[in-house]
């Protein structure tokens, strides 16, 4: 079973502040994205987070049994002796680079054979919670502590950045924005899942394509994240112009306001209409779905081939260190075991991680299983989700080798995409260095030969060498 903590709301609770802001007076500054400058000078925060008085979240007894469940960036405070830090300038003064250089040789950090999973309560996670319900870490002679619950991605950076957890999921933008921009020594060590996301829409919004988004609000749970990159890419393909202002704001006809909400946010405002839409991990779209007047627009994975979105990071210390290979080779063992076994089970596998079966995701099972299983042409006609039936690809699927080819993509397409930071950092990194710099294939290639009934996978190509392919991106 999981570990958590409770956090009820009873209350309408506001967006809060989140990392980069540059308000001057939540101690989370930094330097913003000069594009959101020069769209918002008055204001620019409203993007990162900032309390906006036209968007408190009125949680309804509807989903107050699924979303008033996880641990809040105060609580993570609290469990990993986070609170001497509270005063350093967000996350770029946690992770400086007077702490820790991404490039020293010298592994320092003290090594713990015991599994400490930290994830966001989303079916991108279920690799690592198989392999430790399962007991696939066991079989490897790994001890695995029970998984902790996070609601929200910048607790689960800071918890992960403090030592709280060795193992844990990440979008795949963030250990990019962690080891170049805050030097932070992390590595991509394999792929948990492909696919996984879609653009939801409420019924009522009058969105029934994406050149309909003029005018309106839309959600992505993280600045660097693959949702908010597909979604500005489909956006800007559309003539629609992403932009960051407060919500009251006057939007021009042909601009689209994006803002982050954490994932267990959207539905409820969704349901409120104070949001027309969001791009999200699942179980969210389903939830999404069944319970807050939503229908999915598009699947991500029908936009970009078996895309990655979440990726299996470490500490490089844990993935680098000579005297760590065994413990990391067994870990990584247990993760493809695990992708194998859900690829075989996805039934079974939702309703165990349900809160009808072992509460990892505080979902009742019917959503759960509509995440991991629903996905056909006839059941999307309108609006058209899935417009590439030929691609042969499942509503979530799950495979660990990390595609250099895709990490490339992702480094030139965060170029181009609009966040709540600065890009600055990306401006002499070139993608064939990122992805040979900061992912590690070593232990997922060797656990992949070992199982070769992955290369099964929909996201594999089934012709040439499956270690390598040519990424596909069709709007």
């Amino acid at each position: 079973m999981k570990k958590y903590l409770y956090e009820e709301h009873s209350q309408p609770r506001p967006l809060v502040h989140v990392d980069g802001c540059s308000c001057g007076t939540c101690g989370k500054a930094r330097p913003i994205d000069p594009r959101m400058q020069m769209m918002m000078p008055d204001n620019p925060d409203i993007g990162d987070g900032m309390e906006d008085p036209n968007l408190d979240l009125a949680y309804d007894p509807l989903f107050s049994s699924v979303l008033g469940t996880g641990v809040s960036r105060r609580d993570m405070l609290k469990m990993a002796g986070l609170s001497a830090l509270g005063g350093m300038a967000g996350m770029g003064g946690m992770l400086s680079s007077s702490a820790f250089a991404a490039d020293k040789k010298k592994f320092s950090k003290p090594f713990d054979p015991v599994v400490k999973i930290g994830y966001i309560p989303i079916t991108d996670a279920a690799a690592l919670l198989v392999a430790h319900e399962m007991g696939f870490f066991k079989k490897q002679g790994i001890e695995s502590e029970p998984p902790t619950l996070i609601r929200g991605w910048s607790p689960l950076v800071e918890a992960f950045s403090s030592q709280r957890f060795n193992l844990t999921h990440m979008l795949i933008p963030v250990p990019i924005w962690t080891r170049y921009n805050n030097k932070f020594p992390v590595k991509i060590t394999a792929w948990n899942h492909t696919n996984g996301s879609g653009i939801i829409v409420h019924k009522s919004s009058g969105i029934s394509s994406p050149k309909d988004f003029g005018g309106k609000q839309f959600a992505v749970p993280y600045w660097y994240s693959i949702h908010n990159i597909i979604s500005q890419k489909i956006l800007r393909e559309a003539g629609i112009t992403p932009v960051v202002r407060p919500q009251n704001a006057k939007l021009a006809p042909n601009e689209c306001n994006f803002l982050v909400l954490n994932p267990p946010d959207m539905p409820p405002a969704l349901a409120a209409r104070q949001i027309d839409g969001y791009c999200v991990a699942e179980p969210f779209n389903a939830l999404g779905e069944l319970k807050a007047g939503g229908q999915m627009l598009r699947f991500t994975g029908d936009v970009w081939k078996g895309h990655p979105c979440c990726v299996v990071i470490m500490h490089e210390d844990d993935a680098m260190d000579p005297a760590r290979a065994a413990w990391a080779q067994g870990v990584h063992n247990a993760i493809v075991e695990a992708q194998i076994y859900l690829s075989n089970n996805k039934k079974a596998m939702a309703q165990m991680l349900s809160k009808d079966g072992k509460n990892y995701l505080p979902f009742p099972s019917e959503v759960v299983e509509r995440a991991m299983l629903f996905y056909s042409p006839a059941d999307y006609a309108t609006p058209p989700a899935i417009k590439h039936p030929e691609w042969g690809q499942s509503r979530i699927n799950f495979q660990g080798w990390p595609y250099p080819s895709a990490t490339k993509y992702v480094t030139e397409e965060l170029k181009k995409t609009l966040v709540g930071g600065d890009l600055g950092f990306l401006n002499n990194l070139t993608a064939d260095f990122v992805a040979k710099d900061l992912v590690n294939y070593t232990y997922v290639k060797k656990a992949l030969n070992a199982n070769p009934t992955w290369k099964a996978d929909p996201s594999v190509p089934q012709k040439g060498d499956p270690f390598v392919r040519t990424e596909v991106i069709e709007l």
